[in-house]
């Protein structure tokens, strides 16, 4: 047996530890951290549903029917008995009746049983573009009648459903969380690399200005700007401007995470090797300290992104973020601002729930990253 062989075949699990490459060592740790696997999961599920939000919500988000107001959710039955009563495989709902409550004198809604609305897949629906560049008219489920009730998570004040207002404001809250944390990442890493390889005069500035704006209330400072926005703005500048406001606010403590490792490796002797070979000091920056704590970058900015979906959702909770027609999970969170709705239609709440499922997948995807990019620590 050679000594190639001898060394893979019997060196201990130390030596091969080493020789793997830094990827293949933060993903064997990654893996061992059990919630931060299933939060990717978790996470690749909320983005994928952000992504073909067109095709999987049964109706389009403005759609309305003012017959089904605050329509209670819908149970979904998955078996039913054929003509010949023998049972087979079709979802399907229920029908509503409207009653009057006696004591309230309002209109409630009841389920029907004589009434059933069947549930296919792939069903024709009206032509929409899917990410608004692909022309399709076709739904992944719906019912056959076009105007029949499928209301599975329940309706709003103007019979709007609420899972494909759910699920087209996915794309908006998880985007505006990631393209926010993309502006943050670029205005940290830039400003946090210069300030801490150069130091000097520029660093006490960048310092400065960083401690400024980590003392200032960062709620009434998002209030602030975002008050301070246009009103006859369209929806989509008012999109664009909010992810711009949260990335200027959000991106110092990546700066000085950045400054502080770029503090540590700017005396190392592969810097100072590379400087003494000629290299230029954007070839040093770009191609020898900052693939060195990649890691500890994506682990930041991944544990950024709950800070910026938070942000949307409480400025636009609180009116002064994203506007209708745009469908967030902030501004569905907005029919949750009244006594009826705790009183009567509490499933409009659901919105709620998706943001702290999503908070505490990024938070604990986050975590796992953090953890194996230090590969070497166990």
């Amino acid at each position: 047996m050679t000594a190639e062989a001898l060394t893979e075949d019997t060196a201990p699990p130390e030596i091969k530890r080493s020789q793997e490459s830094q990827a293949a060592l933060m993903w064997r740790r990654f893996r061992q951290h059990r919630l931060a696997v299933w939060s990717l999961w978790i996470v690749g599920l909320f983005y994928f549903i952000a992504l073909f939000a067109e095709f999987l919500a049964p109706f389009e988000p403005s759609a309305y029917n003012p017959r089904y107001t605050y329509a209670a959710p819908q149970g979904i039955h998955f078996t039913d008995r054929d003509e010949e009563g023998n049972w087979t495989f079709r979802p399907f709902v229920y029908g509503y009746k409207s009653e009057i409550d006696p004591a309230a004198l309002r209109r409630t809604f009841v389920v029907d049983r004589d009434v059933k609305h069947p549930i296919n897949f792939f069903v024709e629906a009206e032509p929409y573009r899917l990410l608004g560049i692909i022309p399709m008219d076709v739904k992944l489920f719906g019912t056959t009648e076009r105007r029949a009730p499928l209301y599975i998570l329940g309706a709003d004040r103007l019979g709007r459903d609420l899972l494909s207002r759910l699920i087209h404001g996915t794309r908006i809250s998880l985007s505006i969380g990631l393209i926010g944390v993309v502006l943050s990442l670029v205005f940290g890493v830039i400003i946090g690399g210069f300030s801490g390889y150069y130091g000097g005069w520029f660093d006490s500035v960048v310092q400065r200005v960083i401690e400024f704006i980590r003392s200032l209330p960062t709620i009434p400072l998002w209030l602030g700007l975002a008050a301070a926005l246009p009103r006859d703005w369209s929806s989509l500048q008012t999109y664009f401007a909010i992810t711009v406001i949260l990335s200027l606010v959000g991106w110092t403590e990546l700066a000085r995470v950045v400054r502080g490792r770029f503090l540590a490796l700017r005396t190392e002797d592969f810097v100072t090797a590379a400087r003494l070979d000629g290299a230029s000091d954007w070839r040093v920056i770009t191609r020898h300290m900052v693939p060195n704590f990649m890691s500890h970058i994506i682990a930041a900015a991944t544990l950024a992104i709950p800070g910026m979906i938070l942000a949307e959702t409480a400025l636009s909770f609180l009116g002064l973020g994203l506007q209708a027609p745009i469908v967030s999970w902030g501004t569905l969170l907005q029919e949750a601002q009244n006594i009826r709705t705790l009183a009567s239609a509490p499933w409009l709440l659901l919105p709620g729930v998706a943001v702290v499922v999503a908070i505490l997948a990024l938070n604990f995807l986050g975590d796992g990253l953090r953890d194996a990019a230090d590969p070497y620590g166990r």
